[in-house]
């Protein structure tokens, strides 16, 4: 999301685009989740409303960890943080603002999470005549 790499700073308007793409949020817009996230996002508390957005919308996915180094904070999130960090696949995400940082990571586990529902290869559908009708009496 070009956006979240281009912003300064979060945003209400920026927020409210990302929560488009949640599926969880969207689908019940009046849930105690969603109104604490809108409560956090109209009180300044960006990193919360962040963590709330993953907590909400990934809830299989936590935060992995944390760092800030050379000006830049870096996130990175998985569904399997108890696994040492070689075995895990986890998602990374950088950006100047920790916030942002966290929501850079969090749309990149929502795009790899919905792809991976996806199918890659069509199931295939046989048709009635392609069945064989096999006899399973005893030929002994």
């Amino acid at each position: 999301m070009d956006q979240l790499r281009t912003a300064d700073s979060p945003s209400i308007q920026l927020l409210s685009s990302i929560k488009k793409r949640c599926h969880r949020i969207a689908a019940s817009l009046q849930s105690p989740v969603a109104l604490q996230i809108d409560r956090l996002t109209l009180t300044g508390a960006w990193t919360e409303a962040a963590l709330a957005l993953l907590e909400a919308e990934l809830p299989f996915w936590k935060l992995r960890g944390l760092a800030y180094d050379d000006g830049r904070w870096f996130c990175a999130i998985s569904r399997q943080r108890e696994l040492p960090e070689w075995l895990d696949q986890a998602v990374e995400a950088d950006h100047e603002n920790l916030s942002l940082a966290i929501l850079s990571a969090f749309v990149a586990a929502l795009l790899e999470s919905s792809a991976s529902k996806q199918v890659s290869v069509p199931a295939a559908r046989l048709r009635d005549e392609q069945y064989v009708t096999l006899d399973c009496g005893n030929f002994a």
